[in-house]
């Protein structure tokens, strides 16, 4: 069986990188943060140096927790001002799907959907700098 897997990596069918690309960038567009990104990544049996290699940066965690807000409707994408016990729920939902306690909490208390992405458009313009 090992033999067969060998020869399977050689002619390229089995590539490890490119599948953790695909499962990584899949779970991002979907909403997800890096550390459910690394866990299923880790779960997957991918290594420890390609989940790190492969962990998000700034922007892209910014975009995913941005997409996760607008897609369930958290913060302002409801519509109205969640009451402290929903904003609650909110964020630790937030923080389930992997996001970091800041990021969670700049999404939920933003005044407004322009808000909200203009916190995604700084970190865009500070990558560009860099």
């Amino acid at each position: 069986m090992t033999a067969l897997v060998e020869r399977y990596a050689d002619l390229g069918y089995v590539d490890d990188a490119a599948y953790a690309r695909a499962k990584a960038g899949g779970l991002l567009r979907r909403g997800y943060g890096a550390r459910r990104v690394e866990q299923a990544l880790g779960a997957d049996g991918i290594e420890p140096e390609l989940r790190e290699e492969l962990r998000p940066g700034e922007v892209e965690a910014r975009r995913a927790a941005l997409s996760l807000a607008r897609r369930r409707r958290f913060g302002p994408f409801g519509g109205e001002v969640p009451d402290r016990a929903r904003r609650e729920k909110q964020i630790a939902a937030m923080l389930r799907a992997g996001h970091v306690m800041g990021h969670a909490a700049a999404l939920i208390d933003a005044a407004s959907e322009a808000e909200a992405e203009q916190w995604l458009a700084e970190a865009e313009a500070e990558a560009e700098e860099l």
